[in-house]
Parts: structure tokens; C-alpha cells; sequence
């Protein structure tokens, strides 16, 4: 019989789990601090081991035997309760798991408490995240397995952009290819535009429900999102996470045909040329840099024109999208930047927002020269508001995690 902890306030335990590595984070739901987090990494292979810091101690790593996910949960959960390191007695504590998991094709639109029936469906979903949906069935595995008591929670990646209408997610391909393969635009970073999202309506002061709001998640992975009352209506990434804006490492949009011209070019098939798309391609690969922006802009400073080149093609992708999206919205009332390089980099935002400016956008370079911290960077006399506001992935899936079992 699974316990569920009736009163609102509990210990979640966040995890996050890829094929070789676990993320956690353990969070008190009502102050929603951090008490503990950390990272197994190397699962599976030989070196494999686990970082941890508390509120009891400061980052440490120690080397542990982990053949398989099963082991990393349990050293996670010795971690957590470690005499002088711990910081809960036993897993009695702890009230739920919520697990990311990536894709939830069209079966979730919000998260859900995990059944055999939900993982089925999560495993139905495999085809459409191979890299990412097998591995985080694994961490819910391991965890029915060693908590057993304990609900667990999936949070979807997708679920935010269910919302999204036909005509935004429909690709012009022939219909029988979403009927009987799904092939359509699911959007990702649904958990970090839906937090940001929802932040930027109550810096305003103004209802969620009213707002017209564009969220530019900015990482090494980057899409846009197109948040209309609340609802997601249209965003970047699409099937996979390789659409969109120019990324790291990633082309972002192309036009299809490029994949044959590069296939007779060069003999690659086409599981090459896609691995080429995402690991070798993005600011990288247009630089020959880097797909680190602080690279970036030094190698723009000693005078790199492909460095150049790539900063203002990832600059101008934004501005397209952004553009595109206040089109669909008829108007947009915020921008909110987040993530890696949206939290970081002024230049970036200055350089987006400076495209923006028939939009009546003024921005407040000194505010802008802030990093990593939640700011308004426009002026008070600016039309549209802008903010830089900390995603928080961890936090959302441990409030929605919270509200499932409420």
C-alpha cells in the first residue's frame, strides 16, 4: 500500500535521471529549500561515484560501487541520512518523489502520480525520446523498488505545450504520419517555461490568466515559448530537441533538404548527419570556437569574425522567433530570459532586445549588467516589460509534485 502524506508540507525528493548519472535534490515544500543535493555519476561503469552537499556539510565526492540504478538510489538514500552529513533520520521523511521525465508524448498533459498504466504509456513514448525516456524509467524503477512505500510523481518535459492549438503543432507532412506515428511539434523545457512563466505574472502583480508572455529559455539547449493566458500556444523545439533557435551545439531549424546534399557530399547516412546536427553544429559548429558564449565573446574580442558570425546568428534566431510569436499572441505584455546564457549574458539580451525596439522596449543597461539574479532589465517608461528570472526546474517539479498528491 503506497503512503501519501495528507498535510501540504513534505520532504520531495527530486531526481533526475539519465542512462549513466542521477541528479537529486531534496526539498522541504513549505520554506521550498534545498536540504540536500547532488549527483551519482558513472553508473554502470567502472569509477563510479557519488557528490553530495548539505545544509549539514559542505560538497564532498566519494567513490561507491554502482552497477546499476538500484545502487545509486540506495547510496543516495545513506547520503541522506548520514549521521553528521544527513539531514533526515530515514526515508520515512521523505513524502514523494518527483521524477523529470522528458517526453509524455500525447498521453499527459500535466503530471501524474505513477501507475503501471502510466508507465506503460511513458514506454510507449521511448520512440520518441530514445535517449532520455528509457533512462528515466530506470530511476522510477529503482525507486518503486527501494522506496516502496513511497508515492512517486512523473513531471513531463512536454506536458506544459499540450496546450499548444493543431495548426501549431501540425507538420505539412502527409496526414498519416501523425495519425499512425505521432510525428507532430511537442516543444521542451515545458517545466522551466511553465515556472518562469507563472514568476513573471506574480513580479507583475497581474493575473496569469491575462498575461501575454514570451519565455526565452537561453541554455546550452535554448528554445522560445509563446505563453498566451497561461497556456502554452506555441513554442521552438518541435518532434526532438534539435528545432528551433541556433544552440550550443545544436542547428536549430534547417531546411530538410540539406541532409541529402550533405549525404551525396560526403557518403554519411543519415543517423550521422543527425549526430552531426546536434553535437557538432550550433554556435560550435558556425565558431569552430566553442558552444560556451564566455569563449564566444573572447574570441569576438581578439578579433575571431566566425565567432562574430555565430554570436549574431544565434542573436538573430532569437529576435526572429520572438517576433514571430508576439504575431501569434497579437501583442506580448513580458519577455523573461532564462537559463545558462539568458541569465548571463547581458550582451545576448541587450543585442536581442535592441532589435526589439518597435515594440517600445527600453532596457536599463545597468539593471542588464546583472547576472544570474532576478532583475527587470527594461525601464519603467518601456511598453513591454523584461525580465531575467532564474529557472528553477528542480523547485517545479517538486511544487507539482506537491499538488498531485494534494
Amino acid at each position: 500500500m503506497i503512503r501519501r502524506k495528507q498535510e501540504f508540507e513534505m520532504e520531495v525528493l527530486v531526481i533526475n535521471c539519465g542512462s549513466s548519472s542521477l541528479k537529486f535534490q531534496l526539498i522541504n515544500s513549505d520554506n521550498e529549500k534545498v536540504l540536500a543535493k547532488g549527483l551519482c555519476e558513472r553508473i554502470g561503469i567502472s569509477g563510479s561515484a557519488i557528490t553530495y552537499e548539505s545544509v549539514n556539510c559542505e560538497k564532498n565526492t566519494k567513490e561507491i560501487d554502482m552497477p546499476t540504478h538500484n545502487e545509486a538510489i540506495t547510496a543516495v538514500i545513506s547520503a541522506l541520512t548520514a549521521e553528521n552529513t544527513g539531514v533526515i533520520k530515514d526515508m520515512s521523511e521523505v513524502g514523494a518523489v518527483g521524477h523529470r521525465v522528458v517526453h509524455g508524448g500525447e498521453y499527459f498533459s500535466k503530471s501524474a502520480l505513477v501507475t503501471e498504466d502510466v508507465l506503460k504509456k511513458i514506454e510507449k513514448c521511448n520512440n520518441l525520446a530514445p535517449l532520455h525516456n528509457p533512462a528515466n524509467i530506470i530511476g522510477i524503477k529503482a525507486c518503486m523498488k527501494i522506496m516502496k512505500d513511497t508515492p512517486n510523481v512523473v513531471v513531463f518535459d512536454t506536458a506544459f505545450h499540450q496546450t499548444m492549438p493543431e495548426e501549431a503543432y501540425l507538420y505539412a507532412l502527409p496526414r498519416e504520419y501523425y495519425d499512425d506515428y505521432k510525428i507532430r511539434r511537442y516543444g521542451f523545457h515545458g517545466t522551466s517555461h511553465s515556472f518562469v512563466s507563472k514568476r513573471a505574472a506574480a513580479i507583475c502583480g497581474k493575473p496569469y490568466n491575462e498575461l501575454k508572455t514570451i519565455v526565452c529559455h537561453l541554455g546550452n539547449g535554448a528554445s522560445i515559448c509563446a505563453v498566451d493566458g497561461g497556456k502554452s500556444v506555441d513554442t521552438s523545439m518541435g518532434l526532438t530537441p534539435l528545432a528551433g533557435v541556433i544552440m550550443g551545439t545544436r542547428s536549430g531549424d534547417i531546411d530538410p533538404g540539406i541532409l541529402e546534399v550533405i549525404a551525396n557530399h560526403t557518403g554519411k547516412n543519415i543517423s550521422e548527419i543527425t549526430e552531426i546536427l546536434n553535437k557538432k553544429s550550433g554556435v560550435a559548429g558556425l565558431s569552430g570556437v566553442s558552444s560556451d558564449f564566455r569563449d564566444i565573446e573572447k574570441a569576438i574580442s581578439e578579433g575571431n569574425e566566425n565567432a562574430k558570425s555565430a554570436f549574431d546568428a544565434y542573436v538573430h534566431t532569437v529576435v526572429k522567433f520572438i517576433g514571430a510569436y508576439v504575431a501569434v499572441m497579437n501583442g506580448v505584455d513580458v519577455i523573461a530570459f532564462t537559463a545558462g546564457v539568458g541569465e548571463n549574458n547581458g550582451h545576448v539580451r541587450k543585442d536581442v532586445c535592441s532589435h526589439l525596439k518597435y515594440l517600445g522596449i527600453e532596457i536599463d543597461d545597468e539593471a542588464n549588467s546583472k547576472r544570474g539574479e532576478e532583475v527587470m532589465i527594461s525601464t519603467k517608461e518601456s511598453k513591454v516589460k523584461v525580465y531575467v528570472i532564474p529557472t528553477n526546474e528542480e523547485l517545479a517539479i517538486a511544487r507539482e509534485t506537491v499538488e498531485v498528491l494534494a
